[in-house]
């Protein structure tokens, strides 16, 4: 009789987040949205930032329209590597061209996609191709070798998709709730230029108080 192959444990997400090489979650948003984040402290979901009686005042949504995912505004829109593009340019190009602002790019410790109630996308939330899971499996799901997205097209990693990058350019991760600042490492801009904005507002915000500001035009998509 053969004998039994050995049990191997399966790995956690912690595991899989270095072996995937993550180093990084990100999130975008507009100067509005920076000083709303610094003066509470959070990066609020949608239905967080509607509640808050400060916020209104400043409220400005990365998204116009959430109708397309209307079951999950309770949770933070979170990005592994690098931000949606696609999504980015829209929030830019159409929907705020008009609106005077500029744009940062939060990096989060990957310890939070370990954290209680989180989801992992495997594309866009809103398209009907997406796939939606917990713990390590639903992580792996977003490097799986083909990744059906919108209008079902696929997302097929090759031997130049870079290690660290979802299959699909717009997986997400999906946090419960907010996401505190203790767990913010950088702040990324896309042109020198800003790195001196986003200290004047860090001056102000102790939150935001010591984070170290790069410039860093990959991270945008």
């Amino acid at each position: 009789m053969n004998a039994a192959a050995p049990h191997e444990p399966a790995l956690s997400i912690p595991d899989l987040a270095r072996g995937f090489g993550i180093e990084e979650v990100l999130h975008f948003t507009t100067n509005r949205g920076l000083v709303g984040i610094g003066a509470t402290g959070a990066v609020k979901s949608r239905d967080g930032l509607t509640a808050d009686a400060y916020l209104e005042h400043i409220y400005l949504p990365n998204c116009r329209s959430r109708t397309g995912d209307a079951g999950w505004t309770g949770y933070v829109n979170l990005s592994l590597t690098q931000v949606n593009g696609t999504l980015l340019g829209i929030s830019k190009d159409r929907w705020h061209v008009a609106d005077e602002v500029w744009w940062c790019v939060l990096a989060f410790d990957p310890a939070l996609l370990s954290h209680d109630g989180v989801y992992f996308t495997t594309t866009n939330n809103i398209y009907p191709a997406v796939k939606r899971g917990q713990g390590a499996a639903g992580l792996s799901a977003l490097y799986a070798d083909k990744v059906p997205g919108r209008y079902g097209n696929l997302s097929c990693r090759t031997a130049h998709t870079p290690r660290n990058l979802p299959t699909d350019p717009q997986a997400e991760v999906l946090y419960p709730d907010q996401v505190e600042l203790r767990l913010l490492r950088r702040i990324y801009v896309p042109e020198d230029d800003y790195i001196d904005a986003v200290k004047g507002l860090a001056a102000t915000l102790p939150s935001l108080s010591g984070i170290p500001i790069e410039c860093k035009p990959e991270v945008f998509g």
